[in-house]
């Protein structure tokens, strides 16, 4: 039977009647749901902009061709990263349930879900240590003198050095004996020793520590806030054969890191929904007053044409177009399961597909706006050190606790700017690890309601101290080697077998058409018919190319100069499986658990579960009754004994029970409500069908 198209009347008494969030009630009365329509939007941008927005994109986008790079990256963003985003939202807004009970899709794939949870809880161990050192920073930014930025402290040795200006006419500059007094910040400080540069722009001032005179030194040049990175804040130790003790100021940052996350997200998302409106949109002020301060300082426009000038040639590689792929996992969020989580928590007729297309862009432009901030004050760096921008931009901790401080350090009131960099990095890194967090709790308290849903905010509590005391070895002074080896293999293949194989399963398992209509149900139409064809053939097509790049260019993981005993490259393979076994694990669990003939095992389990759908009771009776023909059959012939019940429905509190063939309305006591009797009735009629 053809639908008849609804007119223009018909589409605005549809939107006049759409409920307001703000003010009613919560839909799903067991999982809750937003407080309003920006608690989502804005989670969606706190957890997709996150710290690789600020260290690695920038890096990233200078290395493979400065605004050449951008070319591949916006195309792989329309061809990979919006699809995702949009199936992701779509699927987990439907059926209101986290990344391993939306699987009742196609029960089979089930250990898609677990592998999303597991990789995000590998993640949030490591990921709060990042958060650590930030706070730690913070801290010690509330001084009149920035500790990172001179070489008169206990951490600092023969080795610690500062750029000084010198006449560019000069081509070698030599200093014999003791050198003058300079007085730097913290108080007067010898320079010593015979130091010869052969630089035309500048040269290195030794900061002698012992208070004797030297000749003749060879430097092994290092920066202050290089220094303070290595020998003070991680006391970095030799290698991961020895991790050494634990470093107790980081410890007691950690606990209080892990005390903030509770607070947060100790109501789920009532309580984290309102947090984000400061944190997500706190980071986008700081980037702004950055960027006005940035592009004012000498050299800041050498450094923004080192990142935007393109340069064509880059194109013609490989690799540029294989890492602007890569980079859009490390973007938008996508096959981590956050955004699932998230959506899970929407009313079901809110607008998906609009913040499906809004949180990729803004995402991708705060990539490219942090890029303009960070490569200013680079620019500015390259031009006091001497050194070209090339020398001195970085990627990863090194970029925003090495050079960024460095920088920073050299700017008037240098502890007021200091104190905004590490709050941005504070929150950008708070709303990604709400996500991941939210991410894992969810999927536990969904598929053991019965006895973790009460006790939801006590679950939270005790996930919070296990990940506290798993992450208390990245605390100790070779701890930074563990964390390498987390985040090197952790997610880099996992997310990619994840995504590919979350558009096959819809695509093709559960059946694009069937998904186009079940958004339809949601938003009121069907979206533009170019997602169809993206989850069809495009996104997996580009999903491959990006595995087997990768798979192609890897390397063992190294951290610096120093590269690991062959152990822990097999300890790091082990944590790349553990999130992508549960997929054939739980294929066969649930094969061996199934009754009858393997193939129909199989078909079985290949297509949705009986009570997959839409939770609140007026949407679900919708989705019965837009249900083919053939979907019935199916349910009979599958399903006899339930027909078309609800298995377990919770909804306004209530659980309801199979309903048995010969069960009739009127078996039910006169209390049941009247959502209940409607929906009974309803099935009733459908199994009449």
């Amino acid at each position: 039977m053809v639908q008849e198209k609804p007119s223009m009347g018909d589409k605005i008494k549809r939107k006049l009647s759409l409920p307001k969030m703000v003010g009613l009630e919560d839909e799903n009365k067991v999982r809750g749901n937003w407080s309003g329509r920006l608690d989502f939007f804005l989670s969606c941008i706190g957890y997709a902009v996150g710290l690789g927005n600020i260290w690695r994109f920038p890096y990233i986008c200078y290395r493979n061709g400065g605004g050449a790079f951008l070319i591949p990256y916006c195309i792989f963003l329309l061809l990979c990263g919006m699809p995702l985003v949009f199936l992701e939202i779509a699927y987990g807004q439907f059926c209101s349930q986290s990344p391993t009970g939306v699987w009742k899709l196609s029960p089979m794939f089930k250990g898609i879900g677990w592998g999303m949870v597991i990789v995000s809880g590998i993640v949030c161990i490591y990921y709060n240590i990042i958060i650590t050192w930030t706070l730690y920073y913070l801290l010690m930014s509330f001084q009149a003198v920035l500790p990172w930025s001179h070489c008169n402290n206990d951490w600092n040795d023969e080795n610690c050095a500062l750029w000084h200006k010198r006449s560019p006419n000069a081509t070698n500059h030599t200093h014999q004996g003791p050198l003058d007094p300079l007085l730097d910040g913290a108080g007067v400080v010898r320079l010593m020793g015979n130091l010869t540069a052969n630089s035309s722009a500048s040269y290195w001032m030794h900061y002698g520590v012992d208070g004797t005179n030297s000749t003749n030194v060879t430097i092994q040049r290092e920066s202050p806030s290089e220094q303070y990175w290595q020998n003070h804040v991680l006391e970095l130790s030799e290698g991961i054969e020895n991790i050494g003790p634990i470093r107790w100021q980081l410890l007691l940052c950690l606990i209080f890191a892990w005390v903030m996350i509770f607070l947060c997200l100790c109501k789920g998302v009532k309580s984290s929904g309102k947090v984000v409106y400061v944190t997500a949109t706190f980071p986008y002020l700081v980037l702004i007053i950055l960027l006005v301060r940035g592009v004012t300082l000498p050299g800041s426009m050498e450094g923004i044409k080192y990142y935007l000038i393109p340069k064509w040639e880059k194109l013609l590689s490989f690799k540029v177009w294989a890492e602007a792929a890569g980079q859009i996992f490390y973007s938008v969020g996508a096959a981590w399961g956050a955004m699932i989580t998230f959506a899970s928590y929407n009313r079901f007729q809110n607008n998906c597909l609009r913040d499906a297309i809004i949180v990729p862009l803004l995402n991708e432009g705060t990539s490219i706006f942090a890029g303009f901030v960070i490569f200013s004050i680079i620019g500015f760096m390259a031009q006091e050190t001497g050194r070209t921008v090339d020398a001195v931009i970085t990627q990863g901790p090194g970029l925003a606790f090495v050079v960024y401080p460095g920088a920073l350090a050299k700017l008037p009131i240098s502890p007021m700017w200091a104190v905004l960099f590490f709050l941005m990095l504070l929150t950008v890194g708070v709303d990604s690890q709400f996500g991941m967090f939210e991410t894992m709790t969810s999927a536990f308290v969904d598929e053991y309601p019965h006895f973790l849903r009460k006790r939801k905010t006590l679950f939270i509590a005790a996930t919070c101290f296990v990940q506290f005391l798993l992450g208390i070895v990245i605390v100790t002074k070779g701890g930074i080697y563990i964390l390498q080896i987390m985040d090197w293999y952790s997610s880099t293949y996992s997310l990619m077998v994840f995504s590919f194989m979350e558009c096959i399963v819809v695509a093709y398992v559960y059946g694009v058409d069937r998904f186009y209509e079940d958004i339809e149900l949601m938003i009121g139409r069907k979206p533009p018919i170019l997602y169809k064809y993206s989850w069809l053939f495009v996104t997996p097509a580009v999903i491959l190319f990006i595995f087997v790049a990768t798979f192609f260019q890897h390397e063992s993981v190294t951290y610096g100069d120093y590269h690991y005993p062959a152990w822990a490259i097999v300890l790091g393979w082990l944590l790349a499986l553990c999130s992508i076994l549960p997929i054939p694990g739980i294929m066969i669990l649930k094969i061996v658990r199934e009754k009858g003939p393997i193939l129909q095992r199989i078909k079985k389990l290949c297509r949705p579960a009986v009570d997959w759908g839409p939770v609140p009771t007026k949407f679900r009776e919708q989705y019965y009754e837009s249900l083919s023909p053939a979907r019935r059959q199916w349910l009979r012939e599958f399903h006899p004994e339930m027909k078309f019940t609800v298995n377990q429905l919770e909804d306004e509190g209530i659980m309801m029970k199979p309903l048995k063939p010969n069960d009739s309305l009127h078996d039910k006591p006169a209390s049941v409500p009247h959502e209940e009797k409607a929906l009974i009735q309803g099935q009733q009629e459908c199994n009449n069908v």
